[in-house]
């Protein structure tokens, strides 16, 4: 007997939890730009604009990610987003930048990996059994 998963509730779970990951995210940047980058290994902060410029960009994705579920119940800019985060962090050589860049990469690519397979049982799930 197979476990019968709610996929389109932890399809709506997992959207919400990489929106309010990027809207924390966002937040730091935007309104503690200095202790943040601080804290994320970098040694001297020479203008908050760029961070806090990162910021409103997080709260914009957190924003779309949301907004495209909701009414469409897809999920592609967050792949789109996820997967560019991926390749921009892991290619930047990530081991002579702070810790945060490696680590940032990794956990984009797991809330990638999982979402899409996430999306893809659920999207199964609502057609029903194969003929």
């Amino acid at each position: 007997m197979k476990p019968n998963i709610p996929w389109a509730k932890l399809e709506g779970s997992g959207v919400i939890l990489v929106c309010l990951h990027s809207l924390l995210v966002g937040c730091l940047l935007f309104f503690l730009p200095d202790w943040t980058l601080r804290f994320a290994g970098w040694d001297a902060v020479e203008t908050t604009f760029f961070p806090r410029q990162s910021g409103a960009f997080h709260f914009v994705v957190a924003i779309g990610y949301y907004v495209e579920w909701r009414r469409c119940r897809s999920i592609n800019l967050l792949l789109i987003a996820k997967s560019t985060a991926v390749i921009f962090l892991l290619v930047l050589n990530p081991w002579q930048e702070a810790w945060s860049v490696p680590f940032s990469g990794i956990a984009d690519g797991l809330m990638l990996v999982g979402m899409f397979f996430v999306h893809r049982m659920a999207g199964r799930q609502a057609r029903g059994p194969e003929a």
